[in-house]
């Protein structure tokens, strides 16, 4: 067997391999959606998306307050988070020294690791225990704090993309570096910095743990962010673990329109990042 013949060989077997694994991770994702689309989809209707839950043991209701409650602490969350992340992503890749720089990415990366209970814990010692009392404030920041190594990770990547020519024309037209920076630099990342704030979104929309010890549940409307208020992920976990199938019912419901909401939010993202970057490498 000569070399170009083992090579050839060598090719077609990894690329068999590859189409292979490809089509079982395709699969697997098909079939949780489509396990999920099965057992949720019939329970997906006008009243569970506007009525309340109903009492343990008693068939129907919804889950509206727990919809909105998800809508609200993550766009807490995104408030407090995204901000931080975005200047912090900018600094890192404008200003950012060795020394400084580097303990700031590595803060981000630890932060980005650490598991969600403990965010969770973390929230519920310095809010809820002060206010004595579950929130969706401490729900939005416990969320905030796993969004922003995230935003600041993909600002200061997709800034660092942005070619070094661009920069170095403003400032030799007399630009000052933060007119540079606002009107250059960020713009021509703004695709990739929107994408990467979009899947940080999303990343967060279905924790769990945080939520337990912060928001925790609430039967009815929260009237204010200082009360305890339902989520989609919290709601799934309690009504799982019941005993009623009523409750099984709705939290299939509740899963699927959760996985929806974060598969809209990656084929936004994908759909942003595809039309690319303003500019392009030199």
């Amino acid at each position: 067997m000569n070399r170009l013949t083992y090579r050839k060989i060598v090719n077609r077997v990894m690329l068999t391999l590859t189409g292979v694994f490809t089509v079982f991770t395709v699969a697997v994702l098909f079939l949780i959606l489509g396990y999920l689309v099965y057992n949720g989809g019939k329970s997906i209707d006008w009243n569970f998306l506007t009525k309340l839950p109903a009492p343990p043991g008693e068939a129907g209701g919804g889950m509206a307050n727990a919809i909105v409650g998800s809508a609200m602490m993550i766009a807490f969350a995104a408030i407090l988070g995204l901000p931080v992340g975005f200047l912090g992503g900018i600094y890192l890749a404008e200003f950012g020294g060795k020394s400084v720089a580097f303990a700031i990415r590595y803060m981000a990366d630890l932060l980005n690791g650490v598991p969600s209970i403990v965010i969770g814990i973390f929230a519920w010692t310095v809010i809820v225990v002060p206010m004595k009392s579950f929130s969706a404030l401490a729900g939005g920041f416990a969320l905030s704090l796993m969004l922003i190594p995230i935003a600041l990770r993909s600002t200061e990547q997709f800034l660092l993309n942005v070619p070094s020519s661009l920069r170095e024309g403003a400032l030799a037209l007399g630009a000052p570096q933060w007119r540079v920076i606002s009107s250059v630099v960020v713009p021509a990342a703004s695709k990739g910095i929107l994408t990467g704030m979009i899947l940080g979104v999303a990343r967060i929309a279905g924790e769990t743990a945080p939520l337990l010890f912060t928001a925790l549940n609430n039967q009815f409307w929260a009237r204010s962010l200082d009360q305890p208020t339902a989520s989609l992920p919290v709601i799934i976990y309690t009504h799982a673990l019941a005993p009623y199938d009523d409750w099984h019912r709705q939290a299939w419901a509740a899963g699927l329109m959760l996985l929806g909401m974060v598969l809209a939010t990656n084929i936004a993202a994908r759909w942003i990042l595809s039309r690319g970057i303003t500019v392009q490498k030199g």
